[in-house]
Formats: C-alpha cells, sequence, structure tokens
C-alpha cells in the first residue's frame, strides 16, 4: 500500500554519469592514428627489402604510394587538429571538470598511441641505424670507429635500410644506449622487423617514464599536472618521433626528467639518496645523449641555493656529482669495450646541414653570399666559424641560467628547458624531435602560462615539417605535393562532416572546436 503523500508522485530522474568531453575529439583522434597506421604501410619509412611486398592486403599501400602518402597526411593533419583542439578545453582552468579530467587525458593519449605503436615506422630511418650499431658491438668491434657498411658488409640485412649518408659513419650516441641496443640484437639477431619492434618498446618505457616525472614536476612548480601531461607527453612530436619514429630522445628525456623529479626531492644532507640517485638517472640520459649532462648542473646549484648557495656548498655538491658521473661513466665506457670513443663521434649528425639550425643557416647565407661575390664557394669554412660562435653563445647563455638558478631568479626545470632550447637553437643541427629536450620539460614549467600560445604554435607547426617516409623526395616532389593536398582536402571534408554531426549540441568540446561559440 503507498502512502498518500507519495501518491502521484514522480519518479525521480536518474541522472547519468558525467558527460565525457573527450569522447568526439578522442574518437576523431584515433581515427587520425588509423589512418597514419594504414598510410604507414606505404609511406613509412620501411626496411629494405620491404617484407610486405607480395602480400595482397597488408601489400596495396605500398604499390599506392602517392595515396598511402595523402592518407597519411589526413591523419597527420587530423591528429594535430584534435591535439589543439582538447588543449583549447583546457585553457582556461586545466584538467578540472567540466573540462577533460587527468584520467580522461591520460586514456586519449594511450588510444592515439597504440595504432602507432604497432605500425612500421615513420618520419625517420635512424632506428636502422641503431639496429646495426648495436650489431656491430655485439659481434666485438668498435662502432665509434667503424661505420654500419664497413663493418658488417654493404650487404647485411641490418645495412640495407639505412640512408646512403650514415652507412659508413660512426654512432654518435653513449654507450649506455648501446648496450641496451645489444642486448636487443641478441634478441632479434639479423630480424629487423623483430628489432624495430623491440626498440619501439625501449622507447614506450622512456615514454612511460616521461609519464611520470612531468606532472610531479608541474606540481612542484605550482602547475596543472594535467595540462604539463597533455602539452608534453601528449604532444604531436612525442606521438609522431618518438612513439612512430622510435628515436632515443624518448630514454633521454625520460632518464632526463625523472632524475630531476628525484634529485629535487633531497634534503639538506650531501650524501642524499634522492640527490645520488636523481644525479645518477640523469647522467644514465647523458650516456644516451651527452647533452643531457647540462641538466646536472641545474640540479646541483638548485641544492647549493637550498642550502644558502656559499662557494662551498657549490664545490661540494660539484665533487659528489663529479664522483657520480665518474663511477657511471668509467664502468660503462669500459664495459663496452670500446672507452671513450664515443667522445670524438659527437658532430656525426653535423654531416648534414639543417635549416632548423641557426648557425647553419647563417652559414650557408655567408657562403652563398661568398659565391656571389666571385670570391669563391668557402661555405664549409664559413659553417665552421658560424657553428663555432652558435656553439660559444649557446654555453653563455647557459652560464646565465644557471647563475639565474643559483641565485633564486629561475627554477631549475625552466633553467634546464631553456638551456637545452638554447643548445639545439644554436647548435650545428637541429631536427623537430630535437626540439622535445626543451618543449617537454617546459610543459612543466613557471614560464608555461606566458609561453603556452607559442608552444602550440611550435609544436603544430614542426610535427607537420618532416615527411613520414623519413626521406627526401628527389626526382619525385611532385609525388608529395600532391599527396598533400588531397590530405589536406580529405581532411577538411572529415571536418565538415563532423561539425554538421554536432551541430545542436553542448558541451565544454564542442564550444572549443575552432570556429565555433559556446551559442553555436
Amino acid at each position: 500500500m503507498v502512502a498518500p503523500e507519495l501518491d502521484g508522485a514522480r519518479p525521480s530522474t536518474l541522472q547519468g554519469p558525467p558527460r565525457d568531453p573527450t569522447r568526439i575529439v578522442r574518437r576523431l583522434g584515433l581515427t587520425a592514428s588509423l589512418l597514419m597506421a594504414v598510410g604507414a604501410l606505404g609511406s613509412g619509412a620501411l626496411p629494405v627489402p620491404n617484407p610486405l611486398s607480395g602480400l595482397r592486403i597488408l601489400g596495396l599501400p605500398a604499390r599506392n604510394a602517392t595515396i598511402a602518402i595523402a592518407v597519411t597526411y589526413t591523419g597527420i593533419i587530423l591528429m594535430v587538429f584534435c591535439w589543439l583542439w582538447v588543449g583549447k578545453m583546457l585553457r582556461n582552468n586545466g584538467a578540472v571538470a567540466p573540462a577533460p579530467t587527468p584520467m580522461q587525458l591520460a586514456r586519449t593519449a594511450i588510444t592515439w598511441m597504440i595504432p602507432l605503436a604497432v605500425a612500421p615506422p615513420m618520419f625517420s630511418r635512424d632506428v636502422y641505424s641503431y639496429l646495426a650499431q648495436s650489431a656491430i658491438l655485439a659481434r666485438g668491434l668498435d662502432p665509434y670507429v667503424l661505420g654500419p657498411a664497413a663493418a658488417l658488409g654493404i650487404d647485411d640485412p641490418l645495412v640495407r635500410s639505412i640512408p646512403t649518408i650514415w652507412r659508413d659513419t660512426p654512432a654518435p650516441y653513449g654507450p649506455l644506449f648501446l648496450l641496451m641496443g645489444r642486448g636487443i640484437t641478441a634478441l632479434s639477431g639479423d630480424n629487423v622487423v623483430l628489432g624495430i619492434f623491440l626498440h619501439r618498446v625501449l622507447a614506450l618505457c622512456g615514454i612511460a617514464a616521461i609519464i611520470w616525472a612531468l606532472p610531479r614536476l608541474a606540481r612542484r612548480c605550482g602547475l596543472d599536472g594535467g595540462l604539463a601531461l597533455w602539452l608534453g607527453a601528449a604532444n604531436p612530436l612525442v606521438l609522431f618521433h618518438l612513439v612512430s619514429g622510435i628515436h632515443n630522445e624518448s630514454l633521454m628525456i625520460g632518464f632526463l626528467l625523472a632524475g630531476m623529479e628525484i634529485g629535487l626531492r633531497a634534503k639538506p644532507r650531501l650524501l642524499d639518496p634522492a640527490l645520488l640517485g636523481g644525479a645518477a638517472l640523469i647522467v644514465c640520459a647523458s650516456l644516451v645523449k651527452l647533452p643531457a649532462l647540462l641538466a646536472l648542473g641545474f640540479l646541483g646549484l638548485e641544492w647549493a641555493r637550498r642550502q644558502g648557495g656559499g662557494l662551498r656548498h657549490i664545490v661540494s655538491v660539484g665533487a659528489v656529482l663529479a664522483a657520480v658521473t665518474a663511477v657511471l661513466y668509467i664502468p660503462i665506457s669500459v664495459g663496452t669495450g670500446v672507452g671513450i670513443g664515443w667522445a670524438k663521434t659527437l658532430d656525426t649528425p653535423s654531416l648534414i646541414r639543417s635549416w632548423m639550425s641557426v648557425s647553419t643557416d647563417l652559414g650557408m647565407i655567408g657562403g652563398q653570399v661568398g659565391v656571389l661575390g666571385g670570391i669563391g664557394d668557402h661555405t664549409d669554412a664559413v659553417l665552421d666559424v658560424t657553428r663555432g660562435i652558435g656553439l660559444a653563445l649557446a654555453a653563455v647563455l647557459c652560464v646565465i641560467l644557471l647563475l639565474r638558478t643559483l641565485r633564486g631568479r629561475l627554477d631549475p626545470v625552466t633553467g634546464m628547458a631553456a638551456g637545452l632550447g638554447a643548445v639545439v637553437i644554436f647548435g650545428p643541427v637541429a631536427h623537430p624531435w630535437y626540439f622535445l629536450w626543451a618543449v617537454i620539460p617546459l610543459a612543466a614549467t613557471q614560464g608555461l602560462p606566458q609561453y603556452r600560445r607559442w608552444l602550440l604554435g611550435a609544436s603544430a607547426v614542426l610535427a607537420l615539417v618532416v615527411p613520414p617516409t623519413g626521406a627526401d623526395f628527389n626526382f619525385r616532389a611532385y609525388q608529395l605535393q600532391v599527396a598533400v593536398l588531397a590530405g589536406v582536402v580529405l581532411m577538411i571534408i572529415v571536418l565538415i562532416v563532423q561539425r554538421r554531426r554536432l551541430t545542436g549540441q553542448t558541451g565544454v568540446d564542442i564550444d572549443a572546436l575552432p570556429g565555433r561559440g559556446p551559442d553555436q
């Protein structure tokens, strides 16, 4: 029997779970990632010979390269668009409801990564050099003296896929990375495909370290951890060049950020385990790529500043950090059997003339001025001068940043990011993935609100400048132009359809859609 006061009462409306603002953009980004993964079967940095050749379905994109590149570029542009869309949702209050929460952002980023993690590599062929250089070490030869062709032979399966310019150059990477690569060689042998995916697993481990450290560093700087994670770890440069391109920057930056986060937890005690452990991780980062060692200076001076910033504190922490460096450098270098030979090959990447390097651009301009002026082609000599000046300028800027950190005018994470950025910008060679040395840590710094637009714009542009093949288009430039144009048209069609589907809907994601206001 129902009580009279309840007669005629309306049943309470059950409210469902709150709307997920990332649902639409996550699916759209997944579509972009799948387009890239399928396109990579024909437009990626595929092994030579291509193991997909002759297969009816999987080999089809390789037989239609222009279409494959168009499909890939559709995915690339759409992925950048989706990343910017989510960033716009976070612009007011960060990763706080009704904007996407950190858990929703993590789910979205992982969803986008999965297709790229199982697809062929794109944007670079460096992974083939990693395989060959590690095999050289595994066979008891010195990868810092011999190039892959000289050590393994031009017809070796691990050499065929390496671009010609790098077949006769020694390894420019640190001994720790080659030791890891030697372990991969022990598992994969001459199986190039297996070696690629094992290196990708290694790269994903580095990305996992970035994901662990970045939000913690952001909270240390008083910033929203979810926003830092989105701008840093979910950046298209990370998806394209660390997940898909398998660059060892993932390990370098992962060690670097984890070491900085752990080291900044150190108490006043000089031999504090946090300081020693953090320093050891940063040294490991430098044993992948040497410029990471710069972060050790910012960690040490920050510890000295907390103790008063006196000369005694600087000298004592400097001695401890130097000892940590020696303890790791000596056994790892000796353990590879190559000593410090890797220090002599650090200039190997400068064999190419990168248009993204300011010092290289100035050298090229100076050389051409000499040609036009009738004094001959002295481009190489001018490059030596401008690159030397660029490195000197980067060193001066790093010293200034270190001093500002010691005086407390700059936090160590911002100083580290700016210093590594100076090394990239004024160094002799720069690639889009090099800028991640600065972009990822910068996402966790106090300077983020001021430079957020610059970070978003620069990341979006840099994500588009490298073709997915990881090679040039000499003698077939028309192919790239047609493919890019087709990709842009396809993306516009996708966006038009998506906008029509959103008509009449409301939400933070709808309001953030470019070209759409909250009342539209």
